[in-house]
């Protein structure tokens, strides 16, 4: 298992017998259960996870519980108390008190200090990957500013360099690293998804001349996708495509690093964090554009605006969302609605954790649905206060917690049926999936759809 990935080859001219991603393939060692050597190799990664934020958060905690009415999981499913976000903090806290805590050293019980132990390491794992979306919720509901995403993050990068890792959602990195794209899409056939897509789009009425540039150097606008979307989604790709066409958005998408998603924020990994963010600048660069535009991910908005100029020390171009872009193309009239192609409909929209509340695009959703449509109402709790849908933090990657995450989807799926709407809007792709799911299992009558989705049918052109 190497901890620190070897960087890709330099981006070049894109060619169909390219080899996108890194130079040699790997599979990380995932391990089902801890061994006295991996407990040891945990105690010396412990202090390079101890940045002044993520200390500042272990420390800061004064167990109020002001916490446990904030965390979806903690209010779907009250009867499991080891759910509390103080609780699940507290896996990892109890280690740190013990290793660099003078009173945890001293009196141990006194401050609730625990050596670290293979039970202390599997509650661990148990509640940091399979009880918390990092969705950073309880962060906003605590008076001390503990920042429990960050420091979860922390714990799950320890608990991945050793080999505790949901094995899905390891794969999923690895594939990412591998590839080029989290789907092993071969650049060929990404390609002539792309230039089919084109042809449908150029089906409808009205968008005969409209196109999806490929390799487009010095445009705009440098268009990323989620992969699931060339996938199992190109409807939404098509729909993204007539906006920005309508709009006469300059703007192209790369054949080679066209994959906004990072699941190396999920599992912890800074190196593989750090390479993905950079084959994508690199290709920014390559193309010459303004703009890195973020298709509609959550996760992949927040990674790329607020994370990659971090991990690569700043970038040369300007970074925004797919969100932004279109609120302000609604606000500048640059295209027509039509309000009335979705009459007789009522509209809510999900806030999702990455966009929101760690991202801070809030009114734009909302300037795109009540410029669209005539009936939209809020959710109960909506903008920074939203709760998670449960999909989040690599969730969806992990089934072996399915479970428990639909279960905690609970509050979400009560939300969306009290405001009585047949559509749920959101801008997420691991959101679509889990809401998807949760309307499901919960009876409830609504149509999950994105922003582009919601736009595109009602374009006057």
């Amino acid at each position: 298992m190497s901890n620190s990935p070897e960087p890709a080859v330099a981006p070049a001219e894109s060619t169909k017998t390219e080899k996108l991603g890194a130079p040699v393939e790997r599979k990380w060692h995932v391990k089902s259960e801890f061994t006295p050597e991996m407990l040891q190799e945990m105690e010396k990664l412990l202090p390079t996870k101890l940045s002044r934020a993520v200390a500042a958060s272990l420390a800061g905690c004064i167990h109020c519980g002001m916490c446990s009415d904030a965390c979806h999981y903690s209010v779907s499913i009250p009867e499991d108390k080891t759910l509390l976000p103080a609780y699940k903090a507290d896996r990892f806290r109890k280690w740190y008190k013990y290793r660099f805590d003078w009173m945890g050293r001293i009196f141990p019980a006194f401050v609730g200090a625990k050596p670290l132990t293979k039970e202390l390491a599997e509650d661990m794992y148990d509640k940091l990957f399979g009880g918390c979306t990092m969705c950073r919720r309880c962060t906003f509901n605590c008076p001390m500013g503990v920042d429990y995403g960050l420091m979860v993050r922390g714990a799950r990068g320890i608990l991945t360099q050793v080999g505790r890792v949901p094995e899905n959602l390891q794969d999923t990195v690895d594939t990412h690293y591998n590839h080029g794209n989290n789907m092993a899409v071969p650049q060929d056939e990404f390609v002539e998804t792309i230039e089919w897509i084109e042809e449908e789009l150029q089906s409808e009425d009205g968008c005969e001349n409209f196109k999806i540039p490929v390799d487009k150097k010095g445009a705009r606008y440098f268009l990323t996708l989620n992969p699931r979307e060339p996938k199992y989604y190109p409807l939404t790709i098509q729909a993204s495509a007539k906006v920005l066409n309508a709009a006469g958005v300059d703007f192209t998408i790369s054949s080679r690093y066209w994959d906004l998603t990072n699941y190396a924020l999920f599992n912890g990994c800074d190196p593989d964090a750090k390479l993905f963010s950079q084959w994508q600048v690199d290709d920014v660069k390559r193309l010459g554009c303004e703009y890195l535009l973020a298709g509609e991910c959550g996760h992949g908005y927040r990674a790329l605006r607020w994370e990659s100029p971090n991990w690569v020390g700043g970038v040369p171009f300007k970074i925004t969302s797919m969100m932004e872009l279109m609120a302000k193309i609604v606000q500048d009239g640059r295209i027509k609605l039509d309000k009335s192609v979705w009459d007789g409909h009522r509209f809510t929209y999900h806030d999702s954790c990455n966009i929101a509340r760690s991202g801070g695009v809030m009114e734009e959703p909302r300037i795109i649905i009540r410029a669209a449509v005539n009936d939209f109402v809020e959710m109960e709790h909506n903008r920074e206060q939203s709760f998670c849908c449960g999909g989040g933090g690599g969730a969806l990657a992990m089934p072996e917690f399915a479970k428990r995450r639909i279960a905690a989807g609970k509050i979400k799926a009560d939300e969306i049926r009290a405001t009585g709407a047949d559509h749920c809007l959101q801008s997420c792709h691991n959101c679509t999936d889990q809401l998807k799911e949760i309307v499901d299992h919960y009876g409830i009558k609504a149509k999950v759809m994105n922003l582009a989705e919601l736009l595109s049918p009602a374009i006057v052109l």
